[in-house]
């Protein structure tokens, strides 16, 4: 995949979270996360050897969109990025980082949590805003939220499930991510590839019934 693209991700608002993976789970782990439907995928920093399994990622699997996670500073922004990192996400604002992001016209996902926060970090120049941890404040949060800031994206990160997908979307985000409970260092390390593709599965179908109900609804309202 050619960089990120904002119009696809939109239409297919999934981001991944891998945190803990060694280089020889990687091709298993990314082989089923794309056959399960996933086409954007972040490998936190602080998974050891990370810009060499983000370099290895994007060589094994052009068609994925892969990022970096968990990036607190601008060095190791702009060594992901050199990497071949596709996007950047953060738990928090850092200016410097922000900017990194800017220079190199990278897609930026900061986190926040307070009203100030997010919009200080929209601001900042943010493709969406990551809004962590999600799990604490419920889907009627971002509701909250999207009164005042409707203009703002967010991506609610931390707790999402196939259970409450509806909930966070009907909401107001404009995506969601899973991570450990799908990609789990123990199912990773064990190779349980096929139960990370069904969760996967599980998951996006979850979201594209969501979607589809939304286009059937719109067709009916509008039918003559």
């Amino acid at each position: 995949m050619a960089g990120f693209d904002l119009a696809l991700f939109e239409k297919e608002p999934v981001m991944g979270i891998i945190r803990g993976i060694d280089e020889d789970s990687l091709p298993g782990v990314l082989e089923a996360a794309y056959a399960g439907g996933l086409r954007f995928l972040e490998i936190t920093l602080n998974t050891p050897g990370a810009f060499l399994l983000i370099k290895r990622a994007v060589e094994l699997f052009p068609d994925f969109c892969i990022g970096a996670g968990t990036v607190l500073s601008a060095e190791p922004t702009q060594q992901a990025i050199d990497n071949g990192a596709q996007f950047i996400v953060a738990p928090n604002l850092n200016e410097q980082v922000a900017e990194c992001c800017i220079k190199n016209n990278t897609a930026f996902f900061p986190g926040a949590l307070t009203p100030t926060e997010i919009e200080k970090a929209w601001n900042s120049g943010a493709t969406m805003v990551k809004v962590f941890p999600a799990s604490q404040m419920g889907p009627d949060y971002i509701k909250l939220l999207k009164g005042p800031f409707d203009q703002i994206k967010m991506m609610a990160v931390g707790g999402i499930s196939p259970k409450n997908i509806p909930d966070y979307f009907s909401a107001g985000a404009s995506a969601v991510a899973l991570g450990g409970s799908i990609f789990s260092s123990s199912r990773m390390a064990n190779g349980e590839v096929s139960v990370i593709q069904k969760e996967i599965e599980e998951f996006m179908f979850a979201v594209n019934q969501f979607y589809s109900k939304i286009t059937v609804t719109e067709v009916a309202n509008h039918s003559i």
